[in-house]
């Protein structure tokens, strides 16, 4: 696969049985002939899992929580068969030429119905390093989750000093209930659902918590030797501090992408986004935790208790009473501006930053809260999200079939390239006329076009950062600002030499992001806010992105267990 974005195994958003995954690869079309083929069985199924004092069932895969991490090699083939288990549908890599295996409910599958299978069947191309994998239906990713580690090919060193050993951190948020009905209560009542009652560190909340002792994952390490952490964040809406007490960190690598190695006493990590960090262990020995804790610096309730877990040095006994991190404060605009200003892509001869330069199409996307008519709900409204005032609305039959099958009324490909109108995106709030148009409405792009995408938060109702994902590519994030994006000045500004390349970015509260990609993967690639919340509320759309003129330049048949709609 080739870096491009995360995919989905399980996925579906309507009230049947079912499933679907999303891998966070961009799967390319050649299998090399060394290449090896991993295997993989996931049974989606219900188990019981106790934490924070409660029991409760939750969606697993294979019993696991987080599920299992899938191991690859640059050049591998990966065939995934999911067995449907649960009353439930289930993404994580970029599929190329190859929607069918990306995974989200809806767009290029339907979900897969319970007692049944599918095979997600894909090569690992030009792509190394962390990724993970999700459900990608209602909010079943709270328990269904886990990493993908693709090694660089045999020989193949890294671009960075070798680790001694490595350590997969998989972020997550727990609820006391049952999430999908406490979702389902703040639908009804046309409010956001309860917060999470804690954050999770491979599942585990760690001993700030009640009950907890038990539920602390701890690394054991030794003094003098490093080790890559490879952290992702699979948190449904906050994104996340992460630091190591006494240690500092140095960053080389964002969502499979290289980076130019830089030092740091703290990483923020928003959903849906990875990191690779080196950690020496050059530290007296003793126990250190490891924490998270979200950012969030606009005034909206959020989970900001402190999840843990422990950098245990060998031989130190677990007597020893662990000393927490510097965390910076939840509402630190500053770091979280100066820590993304410092990523960078490695762009060397063996990594490039391939930068499209000139543009041939231009979009500009305002992120927007508001309300949609419901009868039922307090106050006759429910909160609801736009994309150029436009709330997307779900179909019941696969994007991706319905573009390759030609069938009509499924959806429109005239997603305005601008908002309606132009205002002042970030000035005072506005909380007037915040209905907005419903509709499946899609952006057409040509096969093999530069595209740079303007995503503008905007302060309808409130200003708020989001992280937005799209499938099927990795892009440039050229540019960022606080305020309205100034088409006059701000290009000026971009960074057209080593910006950082990845999935996911994170638009800040009251500013905007430039993105440049190269539309030369053909299919139906979702575009989403990467909280739960707001692509739930209709945060979302998708790209059509049109075949090419070559053979292996259009989208491939579906495969014969398609799981039916």
């Amino acid at each position: 696969m080739a870096s491009r974005g995360g995919s989905s195994f399980l996925s579906g958003e309507s009230s049947g049985r079912l499933l679907i995954f999303v891998f966070g690869f961009v799967l390319l079309v050649s299998l090399q002939v060394e290449a090896a083929t991993k295997k993989y069985q996931f049974d989606v199924q219900v188990n019981n899992v106790s934490r924070l004092c409660h029991a409760k069932p939750i969606v697993t895969v294979n019993g696991m929580f987080p599920g299992p991490t899938i191991y690859a090699r640059e050049g591998d083939r990966v065939i995934i068969n999911v067995s449907n288990h649960a009353q439930y549908n289930m993404h994580g890599l970029k599929q190329y030429a190859n929607g069918w295996a990306d995974g989200p409910a809806y767009i290029t599958q339907c979900p897969i119905q319970t007692g049944n299978s599918y095979v997600y069947d894909f090569n690992v191309t030009g792509q190394r390093g962390t990724l993970w994998w999700h459900a990608h239906i209602f909010w079943l990713r709270a328990t269904v989750y886990g990493a993908i580690v693709i090694l660089p090919k045999q020989g193949t060193p890294y671009p960075f000093p070798q680790p001694d050993n490595e350590q997969v951190l998989v972020f997550g948020e727990w609820w006391h209930g049952d999430v999908e009905e406490i979702v389902k209560k703040g639908n009804a009542m046309g409010l956001p659902p309860n917060m999470s009652d804690a954050h999770t560190i491979n599942g585990k909340p760690g001993p700030l918590f009640p009950c907890s002792e038990k539920h602390t994952f701890a690394m054991e390490v030794e003094q003098g030797k490093k080790y890559l952490l490879r952290i992702a964040n699979a948190a449904l809406n906050d994104e996340l501090f992460f630091a190591v007490a006494g240690h500092n960190m140095t960053v080389v690598e964002i969502d499979a992408v290289y980076t130019k190695p830089f030092t740091t006493s703290a990483i923020l990590i928003a959903p849906g986004q990875t990191t690779n960090v080196l950690v020496y262990a050059n530290r007296a020995p003793g126990r250190y935790f490891m924490a998270v804790r979200p950012f969030q610096d606009v005034p909206i309730p959020v989970d900001n208790k402190t999840a843990t877990a422990i950098f245990q040095y060998k031989g130190v006994p677990n007597t020893v009473l662990p000393s927490l991190p510097q965390l910076p404060s939840p509402n630190d605009t500053a770091f979280a501006l100066s820590y993304n200003k410092k990523l960078r892509s490695l762009n060397t001869p063996n990594f490039p930053a391939n930068v499209p330069l000139k543009v041939d199409r231009k979009l500009f996307f305002t992120v927007g809260l508001g309300k949609s008519v419901c009868p039922m709900c307090i106050n006759g409204t429910r909160l609801s999200a736009s994309l150029n005032n436009i709330t997307f609305v779900m179909p019941q039959t696969g994007l991706l079939q319905a573009h390759h099958s030609k069938m009509k009324g499924v959806f429109s490909t005239d997603f305005p390239d601008k908002p309606p109108k132009a205002f002042n995106y970030t000035g005072a709030p506005l909380t007037a006329n915040l209905f907005t148009s419903h509709g499946t409405r899609l952006s057409k792009i040509k096969f093999n076009s530069t595209v740079e995408l303007v995503i503008q938060d905007t302060n309808l109702l409130s200003v708020e950062s989001h992280p937005f994902h799209l499938h099927g590519y990795n892009f440039f994030v050229v540019g960022t600002g606080i305020g309205n994006f100034d088409a006059a000045k701000d290009p000026a500004k971009y960074n057209l030499m080593d910006p950082p390349e990845r999935n996911t970015v994170g638009v800040p509260t009251g500013g905007w992001a430039a993105i440049r990609f190269r539309a030369d993967n053909p299919g139906v690639w979702f575009f989403h806010c990467h909280l739960e919340l707001h692509t739930g509320w209709g945060l979302k759309t998708a790209f059509v992105v049109q075949d090419g003129p070559g053979k292996d330049q259009a989208v491939r048949p579906p495969p014969k267990d398609l799981p039916p709609c």
